[in-house]
């Protein structure tokens, strides 16, 4: 996290000094991801700014101690106004919730005005994965015909969507590999590190070695054993944003959905896996899920995968 996320302007000193060792607690003891607590250092920043101009001061912690319900609803009132969306009012409730927590855990202040407001609802969605022969033909080298890019780009891009498909793998999973972990000369295993520092093992198939093999062949920057695994064309760790934009040239070379992204993979691979007989609680280690619940959506999308094939194929459909 940078210094700007460590900054609490609008409120008081007292009260900044505890936010900063919350942000340290859910860095260090929670193991949350740095983005996560940036995110969650924002919307207190957001909180605290509505509370000076809600009350004319800066807030301190015995402004928390004052509380009620009505100056939550009015905060989630103002962020509706801002055009927030469900998903974001939520996140931001829960940090504020956390840092309220953090407080009573050090006798300071009290969560409990938390327990009379009402969560926003989120409409319980499904996982969008591409059909077998969709995916199979995004994370293919052919798909790449007529790309004037160098050809190991082009591989380490193959490379890359082989692991969302064939792994599992999160973008950001993928490009944390170290050169030094590379699934290739026989090693068919990979050690993950994923959300909340959560260490899982995952296979590598062969048709995802052969592609990390090709790319680590083909590409001509150096790769140091204890570099990334993914480099940028000038030798860097390799953007999020170049991965997802070589989806969108795929998928609209291919004519697929805008929902055929990198984490559609990643669904992909698990509803695949599903489909073909695989064990739900294979299938939450192979993700990474902590829990059970989590994974269980896949169930929700090869069901009704299924009655899609009933009602095209059924005589009485």
């Amino acid at each position: 996290m940078d210094d700007q996320s460590l900054t609490f302007p609008a409120a008081a000193a007292d009260l900044a000094t505890e936010a900063r060792a919350w942000l340290a607690h859910l860095r260090g003891e929670r193991r949350m991801a740095d983005h996560t607590t940036a995110a969650y250092a924002r919307d207190i920043r957001q909180f605290m700014a509505f509370l000076r101009d809600h009350n004319g001061e800066p807030p301190s912690i015995s402004t928390l101690n004052t509380l009620k319900t009505i100056d939550i609803r009015a905060f989630m009132a103002m962020r509706r106004q801002a055009g927030v969306g469900n998903r974001t009012l939520l996140r931001q409730l829960a940090g504020v919730r956390s840092l309220m927590r953090h407080l009573e855990r050090a006798g300071l202040a009290k969560a409990s005005v938390f327990s009379t407001i009402r969560a926003p609802k989120l409409a319980r969605s499904l996982p969008k994965a591409l059909t077998a022969e969709d995916a199979r033909a995004l994370v293919s080298a052919d798909a790449h015909a007529g790309d004037p890019r160098e050809p190991w780009i082009l591989a380490r891009d193959s490379a890359a969507l082989a692991l969302f498909y064939g792994a599992g793998l999160r973008i950001s999973e993928a490009l944390g590999i170290l050169r030094k972990d590379a699934p290739v000369a026989g090693v068919d295993v990979l050690r993950i590190v994923g959300k909340g520092q959560k260490t899982r093992i995952v296979p590598i198939i062969a048709p995802v070695q052969k592609a990390i093999g090709e790319y680590i062949a083909l590409c001509p920057l150096p790769l140091p054993a204890n570099g990334p695994l993914f480099v940028g064309a000038r030798g860097g760790t390799l953007s999020p944003r170049i991965l997802q934009l070589t989806i969108e040239r795929l998928r609209g070379a291919l004519g697929l959905p805008d929902s055929a992204t990198p984490h559609a993979l990643r669904h992909s691979f698990a509803t695949h896996l599903l489909g073909r007989g695989g064990d739900l609680r294979t299938i939450q280690e192979l993700l990474g899920h902590a829990s059970l619940s989590t994974t269980q959506v896949y169930t929700a999308i090869d069901s009704a995968r299924l009655l899609d094939a009933w009602k095209s194929a059924h005589p009485r459909a």
